[in-house]
């Protein structure tokens, strides 16, 4: 019991008086309805990180990112912490800035109009200054960096270029902690590799971290810090980027990632097919669609 105790992350300080940027410690998690996702799932990262989180479709790279955005609660308030505030419980994680997710959802909540589209009839300009609290130097260069247009219509323009605009929004606030679910997917190489410059320079400058959940592993070798690698809701691996083995003797990340993943397939065809169980629902709630997305989970 000790050494299991032991092996679990602590929200510590270390030497320099810094604690974890993200713990999670024996984390439960499945979607009402289904069986469990994650079982006694344990992560740290340090302040300044960069981590790659990886894995296959399905993995639950996602509902990771999810969770440690507040957007589903589970178990107490010690079990995923966030600059050592309660994921979920603390609303001012995302509310004060220090908090901020990058998803697929191209929406901007707009007072008592709820989620507004971002492919709607809206200039970017609409969109980027509607923002507020922000600082107009950082606004300029990231509106540069990104290379946006300001009379861009929503409506009308590409995915890259509604991609950066969702960008651009979600980074106007100077953040601590930064979750991105392949949100450079859309982007074009060169503004893919300076937006990666630029977070970068935020983890340097500033001490911010960033988990980046993606499948394009071009250039990553020399970007990222730490690695994270997902097996159907398991912790397989973490650790520095600089002490995985496989790449010592490996052209690039992708081909790491790549023999990994190949190996987890051919497990999974040797797995004997047995008929699912039948999962009885719960809640007489359960398949309701008003139920809030926030609270779409079972946890322990």
């Amino acid at each position: 019991m000790a050494n299991k105790e032991a092996s679990k992350p602590r929200d510590e300080a270390d030497e320099n008086g810094n604690s974890n940027a993200i713990r999670v410690c024996g984390m439960q998690f499945a979607y009402e309805g289904e069986p469990p996702l994650f079982a006694d799932f344990n992560l740290e990262l340090p302040p300044g990180s960069r981590c790659l989180l990886v894995g296959a479709n399905g993995s639950g790279k996602t509902t990771l990112l999810k969770i440690l955005a507040g957007k589903h609660m589970v178990g107490g308030r010690d079990v995923v912490r966030v600059l050592s505030r309660s994921a979920f419980h603390d609303t001012q994680l995302v509310c004060g800035g220090d908090l901020a997710y990058l998803g697929g959802s191209w929406s901007k909540t707009v007072g008592s109009a709820g989620e507004i589209p971002l492919q709607g009839d809206f200039s970017a300009e609409h969109m980027i200054f509607g923002v507020e609290g922000t600082d107009p130097v950082r606004r300029d260069s990231l509106i540069e960096l990104l290379d946006i247009d300001l009379q861009w219509r929503m409506h009308k323009v590409s995915d890259g270029q509604r991609r950066r605009v969702q960008i651009c929004m979600g980074l106007l606030h100077p953040f601590k902690v930064l979750l991105l679910d392949e949100v450079t997917v859309d982007l074009d190489v060169v503004a893919r590799l300076d937006l990666l410059d630029f977070f970068k320079e935020e983890c340097d400058q500033r001490g911010a971290t960033v988990v980046y959940a993606t499948h394009i592993f071009d250039g990553l070798e020399t970007w990222a810090t730490h690695l994270a690698y997902i097996q159907d809701g398991e912790l397989r691996r973490t650790e520095k980027l600089s002490e995985v083995n496989e790449l010592k003797n490996s052209a690039n990340l992708l081909s790491v990632v790549e023999a990994w993943l190949r190996a987890e397939t051919k497990r999974e065809k040797k797995k004997p097919i047995n008929p699912p169980a039948q999962v009885q629902k719960t809640s007489p709630s359960g398949a309701s669609p008003f139920m809030s997305s926030r609270h779409m989970a079972y946890y322990r």
